[in-house]
């Protein structure tokens, strides 16, 4: 046995260490990049949840600054954030809309039906091919668009009253979307 291969296990050990010291020390999960952000929302042509009958595209999003939820019933992460999406909505003058991902739409509306609707349009993307098109890594995820369509901020987990008061509240107030005295100070 040569010098060289008596050294190899010790490389391969501080080799390991190195990329897992790398890996652990990655930014929160929260902040995974987007390649969306500063860019336009995509173009796509989908159906309402709520109304079967009713094509949705990129138009619908545009006019004033929106919140893009995307969401399933299968998403036990979604559930938990549900209850803080229903008290913006109630509470603000946010305009909410829910992307329904990779999921089934009857179990969708029956969803909504129970626990509420905070949005004004919910988007059926039972194949996740708007998902793609988002970079969307799984539910739920959220998207805050200018009144033009631009993506200016993303979020990967739930909104909670702490992203809603540090990171989303802020972002709506700069985009001059009025936020009631009541809804900051629950937080």
């Amino acid at each position: 046995m040569t010098r060289a291969q008596l050294f190899l296990p010790l490389i391969l050990f501080l080799l390991i260490c190195g990329v897992g010291y790398v890996g652990f020390s990655l930014d929160d999960r929260h902040q995974l990049p987007s390649a969306l952000l500063h860019k336009p929302f995509p173009e796509f042509d989908a159906v309402s949840l709520l109304d079967t009958e009713r094509r949705v595209s990129k138009d619908d999003l545009l006019g004033q600054p929106t919140l893009v939820n995307v969401w399933a019933t299968w998403c036990p992460t979604c559930k938990s954030e549900h209850n803080e999406l229903l008290r913006i909505a109630a509470a603000t003058n946010v305009r909410l809309v829910g992307v329904n991902y990779k999921d089934d739409s009857d179990q969708a509306r029956n969803w909504l039906a129970q626990f509420g609707n905070p949005y004004e349009l919910v988007i059926v993307d039972a194949t996740g091919a708007l998902g793609v098109e988002l970079g969307v890594y799984g539910a739920p995820e959220t998207f805050l668009l200018d009144r033009s369509g631009k993506v200016i901020y993303k979020r990967v987990g739930d909104v909670n009253p702490r992203i809603w008061r540090d990171e989303l509240q802020p972002r709506f107030a700069a985009l001059g979307v009025r936020v009631d005295v009541e809804m900051m100070s629950a937080q």
